[in-house]
């Protein structure tokens, strides 16, 4: 039996400070990790976001797709 297989779009946070990297998915709440480096905190983001899908999708729960994200940074001075 043949499972057709579905691409979702979603948005990552990556943060970085002293301790290492964290990363989350703002669309699935509850869906986060960490790693020691950049390319293993997204290694592990997508395996948690992957989980998580299968987890909804088994459950027939929606899944919230974005159509764009925008992110920048702004300096503020007070």
């Amino acid at each position: 039996m043949y499972i057709m297989k579905r691409k979702f779009k979603l948005s990552v946070i990556v943060e970085h400070d002293k301790n290492g990297y964290f990363a989350f998915s703002p669309e699935l709440q509850g869906c986060y990790t960490q790693g020691n480096t950049y390319e293993k905190v997204m290694e592990n983001i997508k395996d948690a976001i992957k989980l998580h899908l299968e987890d909804r999708l088994e459950r027939d729960e929606a899944i919230p797709e974005i159509e764009s994200v925008s992110l920048t940074t702004l300096e503020v001075e007070v």
